[in-house]
């Protein structure tokens, strides 16, 4: 984070008077819908009364359309209760890896919403971020400082020692990323299951993930290329009221903003003072500091509240708030902790499934890994 689903619809229909045309044949036909064009369908059913004829058509139309959303946000392949019959105990053995883990670490929690977030940016949501290698996407350098990959290696071990070749590590991703959400204080949603691990991994291919100094339009055409909005943009960038950033990655904000000498215009005066002490210029560049501050090992909308008081710490988060695009979803969760925090767990978590079906690997796609690290 610089840190969805077409249910199958089914039709009945009573057998229509007057066509000679048999049931079975009408089957086929609608079978072999995919593989012929429009115009030998309609030939092929010239026969049939009109009422069957247009529902022949709708069908058409709704099997285009389906076929064209491929797996970008549409949750295709991937299912509720995926794991309910192979291995029914995959999503509280994932549990019993994170919580000891976060418990003991707090920056573990952010790490694995990140890793889930970075995964799925980058040729989909395949586990393709946890392979070992020199020139894999974890060496790539928007990678490099992701914690928490020893706890998904850990609930893999767990799982393949109680069903094993069943759960792949890319749901193993999913699971972890919305645990860490919930035992940092955040609502819960359902994850939807049934993804396989990717077979590629490339440093190369993270050159288009979000960064931390993406002007908004950038932000948003990145989204947007992953079938993601601009409200599910803001949406997931709230990740970011838990967890930290280094220096590295905001500092020339603080002194010598775009060759004015000068700061961020958008940091609050009042605030800067405190990150220069954090961040003194020509310090330790690796330091680490929070995000959402006063609030970080906790999950809630405090981030946009720091937002709109010019207390952003990244350029790309701060700039949410001063442009117009993004300013009116970040005000749809400011406010208290009643009903408008709740807006926004509830949305977090809405938009959380729709990225986790981004270009999902499924049925014969890819493998289900015997160790995450590595492809079989």
């Amino acid at each position: 984070m610089v840190d969805f689903q077409s249910p199958t619809k089914t039709i009945y229909t009573d057998p229509p008077c007057n066509v000679s045309t048999s049931t079975s044949h009408l089957r086929n036909t609608l079978l072999n819908l995919k593989d012929k064009s429009l115009l030998l369908l309609l030939m092929e059913i010239s026969s049939l009364s009109k009422t069957v004829a247009l529902l022949v058509l709708l069908l058409a139309t709704l099997t285009t359309l389906s076929l064209g959303q491929g797996n970008r946000g549409s949750g295709s392949g991937t299912r509720l209760g995926y794991y309910r019959s192979s291995c029914p105990r995959a999503e509280s053995i994932v549990q019993s890896a994170v919580r000891p883990a976060v418990q003991a670490n707090p920056t573990i929690a952010p790490g694995l919403l990140r890793m889930f977030f970075h995964d799925c940016f980058v040729n989909g949501c395949d586990a393709s971020i946890l392979i070992d290698g020199p020139t894999t996407e974890k060496s790539a350098g928007p990678n490099s400082l992701l914690r928490g990959f020893e706890v998904i290696d850990a609930a893999k071990s767990q799982l393949e020692t109680a069903c094993p070749g069943v759960v792949s590590c890319a749901d193993i991703v999913a699971l972890a990323a919305r645990d860490s959400v919930v035992l940092t204080g955040g609502r819960s949603w359902q994850v939807r299951l049934g993804r396989r691990d990717g077979l590629v991994s490339q440093a190369s291919d993270t050159a288009n993930l979000p960064a931390f100094n993406d002007p908004i339009s950038v932000q948003i055409r990145k989204f947007a290329d992953k079938g993601l909005n601009t409200q599910d943009l803001v949406t997931l960038v709230g990740g970011h009221t838990i967890g930290t950033a280094a220096c590295a990655l905001f500092s020339y904000r603080l002194y010598n903003f775009n060759n004015t000498n000068g700061p961020d215009p958008d940091i609050n005066p009042a605030f800067l003072p405190q990150l220069r002490a954090l961040c003194p210029n020509g310090g330790d560049a690796l330091r680490r500091v929070a995000l959402d501050t006063g609030s970080d090992n906790s999950f809630g909308n405090s981030f946009y509240e720091n937002l709109r008081n010019g207390r952003g710490v990244i350029e790309s988060d701060a700039k949410l708030w001063s442009d117009r695009r993004t300013q009116r979803f970040v005000q749809r969760y400011l406010g208290g902790r009643g009903q408008i925090g709740s807006r926004f767990n509830a949305e977090f978590g809405r938009a959380m499934v729709k990225m986790g079906n981004i270009e999902v690997k499924t049925g014969t796609q890819g493998e289900i890994r015997r160790v995450c690290t590595a492809t079989n």
